[in-house]
């Protein structure tokens, strides 16, 4: 990659923004002061008129700074090309050719390919020397053969000399050394089952308990995600989050369990729990809460039928008496350059009730209410493509 093509890319960002100024008015003109709906929208557009999507990562990625200091995949930029009014990314760039610009569609090797080919070329170069081991060893050898012709007669005796000398030696060490090799596997062996009992200590002493959650109403499975906070003295609070249908298993060795369970639509509940007498199983009826059950209800709505209009406001007036004036609203965004973003009551109502294909994805992460009214809502639109 050149500097060249991320001068094309810049190029490609105006293209885009003007194609899109051309029949929308976003909060902004420039592109990278986009945010929240004007995404939404753009990403809307795209899908209409390239039959294709990018992901809201990929939009902070790489249009909410300039200059960029890496290039997009090739699909994407072929993607933008379409949006923009050309066949393909290569022939974006034949129409902006710089100066003394060669535009080729060959390929160059990247660094692996590189470091491959190098690797190749030194072992076909790297031939093995000539061993000259063994003469070596024939010489010494020979040498060898001289000094036993010459001393044989004196090496017999000094042999059976040595190895009388050394039969008497072993029979005086040999039950010294049987009393310290007991004594060594003793040692051994206490050593072993002390490190053993230290490093499983965990595993002998603790229980694993598992909680289950069913709707108090319908007595069935909860098919919401659920939050649990294990909270122990002296210690930092603990989060699980729990899949619908699935429940919660948790390996302890403490006498006492607290945990605060909530979801988007149950009530708050605090569980209290003596360990030492407790079940090992046990399944926990959530009330629903129905004022956090109608605001999730009319948020993820769908929105059809031949008298829209009239469904949209009275999705509207339902929001409207459910949700706090002073409600904090706040949009998570699945991105490292943008983290959260905060609506107020209008915006938010305004987003949901707009019909676009994106709503199908949204998920509400925490709902909070106070004296009948919602006062707290966070969410977060997911992105299901698989695109940067």
């Amino acid at each position: 990659m050149t500097d060249l093509e991320l001068l094309h890319f810049e190029e490609l960002k105006k293209d885009v923004q003007a194609q899109y100024l051309k029949d929308h008015s976003p909060s902004y003109d420039d592109i990278s002061k986009w945010k929240g709906i004007d995404i939404i929208y753009f990403q809307e557009d795209l899908r209409k008129k390239a039959k294709g999507n990018i992901s809201e990562k990929s939009f902070y990625t790489y249009f909410k700074s300039s200059p960029v200091t890496k290039l997009p995949r090739i699909d994407m930029l072929n993607l933008l090309s379409i949006y923009a009014g050309y066949s393909s990314w290569y022939e974006f760039k034949k129409k902006h050719l710089f100066a003394d610009e060669i535009l080729t569609e060959d390929k160059d090797l990247n660094d692996d390919e590189l470091q491959e080919l190098e690797k190749t070329i030194s072992s076909a170069l790297n031939l093995p020397e000539p061993d000259q081991t063994p003469s070596k060893i024939i010489k010494i050898e020979a040498k060898n053969d001289d000094l036993q012709n010459n001393n044989s007669e004196n090496q017999i005796i000094k042999e059976k000399n040595n190895s009388q000398e050394n039969s008497l030696q072993s029979l005086k060490k040999e039950p010294k050394k049987n009393y310290q090799k007991a004594i060594w596997i003793a040692a051994s062996s206490i050593f072993i089952v002390l490190a053993g009992l230290l490093g499983f200590k965990d595993e002998i002493f603790q229980k694993t308990y598992t909680y289950c959650f069913t709707d108090a109403d319908r007595n069935l499975s909860v098919q919401r995600d659920i939050e649990i906070k294990v909270i122990k003295e002296n210690e930092s609070p603990i989060f699980y989050r729990i899949k619908p249908g699935e429940c919660f298993v948790y390996p302890s060795k403490d006498k006492n369990l607290k945990m605060q369970i909530s979801s988007t639509v149950y009530e708050n509940l605090e569980i209290n729990r003596n360990l030492e007498n407790a079940p090992e199983k046990e399944t926990i009826a959530l009330k629903p809460d129905d004022y956090k059950m109608a605001v999730y209800y009319f948020s993820i709505k769908d929105i059809q039928g031949a008298n829209t209009e009239e469904l949209i406001k009275q999705k509207r007036k339902q929001l409207e008496s459910r949700i706090s004036n002073d409600a904090v609203i706040t949009q998570v965004y699945d991105s490292d350059i943008y983290g959260v973003e905060t609506l107020d009551k209008q915006k938010y109502i305004t987003l949901v009730t707009t019909p676009t294909t994106s709503l199908k994805n949204l998920k509400l992460i925490e709902m909070k209410k106070d004296k009948g009214k919602i006062v707290s809502i966070k969410f977060k639109i997911s992105n299901n493509e698989n695109n940067q």
